[in-house]
């Protein structure tokens, strides 16, 4: 096999000799790409940090998630690139620059997962692997037009793969259809039926973000409600955005400190300004504060089950709009993040899995739409969304 050309900049590494373990499979000669910190045996994890990647030594085995793909026919190409530490949700670097966003050129591609979501937009994979904390899949898929699933925490390997707050961490993948996302989604052991018989659409998301993106969502959103049968809009029985966002931010960022504040401190001198700060922010992050997170946080969880019991499928915007400009300011960069942290955080805060599909286009650019499902339906999701 001939290396691809990286014509979106979305690659850390293409591989002189892809690599490849079976000749036949679910995946067979299907490519893929997997995101900088994911262990590929003799090849280093660099988590999108050049003083990281030049202090540590190749990787002694595939992650597993890596390896089932591969057992499966697939032939991995190279490592994508990622925000420092996959602790960014904008898909910029510093160091590496922004991968090329093909549905909006003018735009980011989103983050952390940038390379693998912009490395399937462009077609130079059939899919990728990336991970998941607080949208790092779901908002890059809904940035630059394509699938992406976040998996029910806990639900995909993540051994082999480089922490950021184990908490929220999952591994999702992108793919240009949903019938590969749901291939993989089989390969890594998410297998089921859709089973929905109630499609909710939140009333208090829907009336909270711009008229004019509601409105351009609305006609996917009740197609899928329209098949699935029973349509409710009760509004979320949790905290608001802002308190939902706040949670997210205080307790994944204790938990990223006491996970591996005393590893990336070796590096923090040459972190980009934005990721120093978060990290910064993650170290401040007193007991008192944490707690209180922890406290929304086991709400929002308990209420989320009790909401999603019922056969009952979720069905809102992935973000709060399409992808900032790249010429977007620190200050707009920041606000668009916490306005996203609202929604995606939902699923988070929960462990519940989540699909983000495209939606719409909007001032010329993708959004996606998010199909959520009860804690370990992801199987059932993955073929809710197949049938679409």
């Amino acid at each position: 096999m001939v290396p691809i050309k990286d014509t979106a900049d979305a690659f850390v590494e293409i591989f002189a000799k892809p690599l490849h373990d079976a000749k036949s499979g679910l995946l067979s000669n299907l490519t893929f790409a997997a995101k900088d910190n994911m262990d590929v045996a003799g090849k280093i994890t660099g988590n999108g940090n050049p003083s990281w990647r030049a202090t540590h030594k190749p990787a002694k085995a595939h992650a597993p998630a890596v390896a089932s793909v591969l057992a499966q026919g697939a032939v991995l190409l190279g490592t994508t690139h990622m925000d420092e530490f996959a602790y960014s949700l904008m898909g910029t670097n510093a160091h590496y620059g922004t991968p090329l966003n093909t549905a909006g050129p003018e735009r980011v591609p989103g983050g952390s997962s940038s390379g693998s979501a912009s490395a399937v937009a462009a077609g130079l994979v059939d899919f990728a692997l990336g991970t998941d904390t607080g949208g790092s899949v779901r908002l890059p898929a809904s940035f630059c037009g394509i699938y992406g699933m976040r998996p029910s925490h806990g639900a995909v390997d993540m051994k082999g793969v480089f922490p950021l707050s184990p908490g929220f961490d999952t591994l999702g993948w992108f793919a240009r259809d949903a019938t590969l996302l749901a291939t993989v989604g089989r390969v890594l052991s998410l297998a089921g039926v859709a089973n929905f018989s109630t499609a909710w659409m939140p009333s208090d998301v829907w009336d909270g973000i711009d008229p004019a993106l509601a409105a351009a969502l609305r006609p996917s959103a009740e197609k899928i409600a329209s098949q699935i049968g029973r349509l409710v809009t009760n509004p979320l029985p949790i905290v608001d955005a802002q308190a939902r966002a706040d949670a997210y931010r205080f307790w994944q960022g204790r938990d990223t400190w006491n996970t591996i504040g005393k590893q990336i401190a070796k590096v923090s001198a040459h972190f980009g300004p934005d990721i120093a700060a978060r990290f910064a922010a993650a170290r401040s992050v007193d007991d008192a504060t944490f707690s209180r997170a922890n406290d929304i946080r086991n709400e929002i969880a308990a209420a989320m089950d009790a909401a999603l019991a019922d056969d009952v499928v979720m069905i809102i915007p992935t973000g709060p709009g399409p992808a900032p400009r790249l010429d977007a300011t620190r200050d707009e960069f920041n606000a668009f993040r916490m306005e996203a942290l609202g929604l995606l955080s939902i699923a988070g805060h929960a462990g519940l899995p989540q699909i983000s599909m495209p939606g719409a286009q909007f001032d010329g650019a993708p959004i996606g739409l998010s199909l959520i499902g009860r804690k370990g339906s992801d199987g059932a999701l993955l073929s809710l969304a197949e049938a679409f």
